[in-house]
């Protein structure tokens, strides 16, 4: 391994282990206080995320919850053209599922083991990505950033969120050090992943546009972004079902375009509401969001919400200031797509996920704890590991949580 990566690789290591035992002695923790919620059945009525009896299956808690169940059912079913929520799912992480699955006899391990090996490696090339852009010291504090930041537990569950990370920073990292058909083709395999993997183009394009030797050759490799989701539409209309079936799902998972960044200020009009209801009392029950029908519950989810919302803000100025333009602008790109679609009644439903691949916003973190003291890197990133606990906790026991 050259020396150069050697500081990456112990870095990752270190944030890798320190984050993923917090999660899972506090997933535990929270199973043998309080046990599961009965929800459980209703989102996951075969049981596929709790296969192995009740010692097993709380050992496996942090692994497989809410959507997990969809990445299984697709890794066992693909697309059935008699099913039209399945396409919301990109294909390659359950297909990668399914392959490995071959390996261990299990699904569900096989998911768990890949997400947590792809963010191991995404640590590893984000942290040489940073090193580049901001130095050692930013490039270390990136890392903590990452695999500490409280939404950070999905990236060892059976959720594409490791994977699509790991190739957009990947694919990022390709352009910066000029090797553009890897960045294409890493490119193109995170639009697989995710639909959110479009705008990549935007990072990869403007990296194309800033470097002194531009070359149309090194720009027709872009095209395998834009290819990939093409080809996953053209595979649904040969099997029957409707090629813009990705995009139409959204409506059966009750987003619906309301304007560019309108889910921001939806998020905070529910968030102020929320804040109406604690004081003075809560409205009419609310029964169909995955966080339930308690109003109060609804209301302080939106407010958490709102506040991931106003901290992705501020990184994302931050990034703008001190990043190069690509990676701002592919930020703002990708933070549009939730903010442009929001849930009613929560309308900045699965936001703090979604802003636990945007890197750049943890990039620009990184530079400012280490432009700080160690006071500031103690409380924001203390902060942080406890709030990573307690969704953690959450998010086994079947309670919603992003």
């Amino acid at each position: 391994m050259p020396d150069r990566w050697r500081p990456a690789l112990s870095e990752a290591w270190r944030a890798l282990w320190v984050s993923r035992v917090a999660i899972w002695l506090s997933a535990l923790g929270a199973i043998a206080l309080w046990g599961t919620s009965p929800r459980a059945s209703a989102f996951d009525p075969g049981a596929v995320t709790r296969p192995y009896g009740a010692l097993g299956n709380a050992l496996v808690a942090p692994m497989g919850r809410w959507d997990s169940v969809w990445y299984l059912a697709i890794a066992d079913g693909g697309y059935p053209a008699t099913d039209a929520r399945r396409p919301a799912f990109f294909p390659l992480y359950p297909w990668l599922v399914r392959v490995v699955g071959t390996v261990t006899g299990s699904p569900l391990i096989a998911g768990a083991l890949l997400s947590t090996a792809c963010f191991a490696a995404a640590l590893v090339v984000l942290h040489r990505l940073a090193e580049l852009e901001l130095g050692p010291e930013a490039a270390r504090w990136t890392v903590w950033a990452l695999a500490l930041f409280p939404m950070s537990f999905f990236f060892s569950a059976v959720y594409a969120e490791a994977l699509f990370l790991l190739l957009s920073v990947a694919a990022v990292y390709a352009a910066r050090t000029g090797r553009w058909a890897w960045a294409g083709a890493l490119g193109g395999l995170a639009a697989g992943t995710r639909s959110a993997g479009l705008v990549l183009v935007v990072a990869l394009g403007l990296l194309w546009w800033q470097q002194r030797d531009r070359r149309a050759s090194q720009l027709a490799w872009l095209a395998l972004v834009p290819a990939a989701q093409a080809a996953f539409c053209v595979l649904l209309a040969l099997r029957g079902a409707d090629a813009l079936a990705p995009f139409h799902a959204q409506a059966l998972w009750f987003r619906s375009f309301a304007g560019p960044f309108a889910g921001l200020l939806d998020g905070a009009v529910a968030a102020a509401d929320g804040v109406r209801q604690l004081i003075h009392g809560p409205g009419p029950p609310v029964y169909f969001t995955p966080a339930g029908g308690d109003p109060l519950r609804v209301a302080r989810f939106n407010l958490m919400l709102f506040a991931f919302a106003l901290l992705a803000i501020g990184a994302l100025v931050g990034a703008l200031r001190r990043l190069r333009p690509a990676y701002g602008a592919y930020a703002i790109a990708a933070i549009t797509l939730p903010l442009s679609y929001p849930v009613a009644p929560q309308p900045l439903m699965s936001l703090p996920r979604f802003e636990a691949v945007l890197f750049p916003l943890f990039m620009w973190a990184g530079w400012w704890l280490a432009r700080g003291g160690r006071a500031r890197r103690a409380l924001v990133l203390g902060s942080s590991a406890v709030l990573l606990a307690a969704f953690s906790a959450q998010f086994a026991t079947w309670h919603w949580v992003a």
